[in-house]
């Protein structure tokens, strides 16, 4: 929708417009293809946003090429007397989601460098043997199947994935992953993932979900 079906869809003042974009960026992602009503007020009222939410000490993350937007908390401040609560919720994550979405952040570099469709979707069946180089060879099937479930329903409830088919067990890679693991991550990845190969072959506990 454009910025003047926005207008005409929801009338009022820019205030209530503010407050129509506000409202679901304090949720969570919003993304173009989902909410383009909400996302031309947004691109509308971009300066405006931006100065609201600092007031809250956040910051709008808007990616205009990829189509979606969130909200980060401002970096604290030492020196401040006061410290600022935060609004947005910290989630530490556990070591093997933080391993497969920086697998999936690979391939989304992979699959972009070759062109073409500009969605990556990928099967359980693909995203486990992405995982399963990791683990011992004499890993359990059925257990490491399980274990790939549950850290898929964790990242697809942080928004990194949106499941595509629940029959099909098909899976789209989300691209505001970008944002989260940056280029400069991503040069020193091959490290990175020898120091994950090393953790994951180390005893673990049943408690790594």
């Amino acid at each position: 929708m454009s910025e003047s079906g926005f207008a005409n869809k929801h009338p009022g003042t820019e205030e209530d417009t503010l407050s129509l974009v506000v409202t679901p960026l304090l949720k969570g992602v919003v993304y173009k293809e989902d909410s383009p009503d909400i996302w031309a007020g947004m691109i509308r009222l971009q300066v405006r946003l931006q100065d609201y939410l600092g007031v809250l000490g956040l910051d709008l993350f808007l990616d205009e090429a990829e189509g979606y937007a969130f909200l980060r908390a401002k970096p604290e401040d030492d020196s401040a007397p006061v410290k600022r609560p935060r609004l947005i919720a910290r989630r530490p994550l556990s070591f093997p989601v933080s391993l497969l979405l920086a697998l999936l952040r690979r391939k989304l570099v992979e699959f972009d460098a070759h062109g073409g469709d500009t969605r990556l979707v990928l099967s359980r069946d693909e995203i486990v043997e992405l995982f399963r180089v990791f683990l011992p060879e004499d890993s359990n099937e059925a257990r490491l199947v399980d274990r790939v479930d549950a850290h898929l329903n964790k990242i697809v409830d942080l928004g990194f994935l949106r499941v595509v088919s629940k029959q099909e067990r098909l899976f789209e890679v989300q691209r505001i992953l970008k944002a989260f693991v940056d280029a400069q991550w991503l040069s020193e990845f091959d490290e990175r993932l020898e120091a994950y190969r090393s953790c994951m072959n180390a005893p673990q506990g049943d408690d790594d979900e």
